[in-house]
């Protein structure tokens, strides 16, 4: 039989771990979309969107995709 508190503080323990993944994520993100602007480059860049979008659908099916929007809307930042 398993422990079920002690399986309840593995999840907590690895979604503390993913909401910091998801911070260091978003940060390398907002640097990457930086120096793109500085460079005149566009804020988004399409292609890319896509690609991660694939990737995460193809390892989550459909919930990957949700988590991929959500993981782009948090690296876009703020328009303007």
């Amino acid at each position: 039989m398993h422990d079920v508190a002690a399986d309840r503080a593995r999840i907590d323990e690895i979604d503390a771990e993913l909401a910091r993944l998801v911070h260091e994520r978003t940060a390398v993100s907002r640097r990457i979309q930086a120096t793109r602007l500085a460079a005149g480059g566009p804020r988004v860049v399409s292609a890319r969107e896509v690609e991660v979008v694939g990737r995460w659908r193809t390892e989550l099916g459909s919930p990957g995709r949700t988590i991929a929007m959500a993981l782009l809307e948090l690296g876009r930042g703020r328009a303007g």
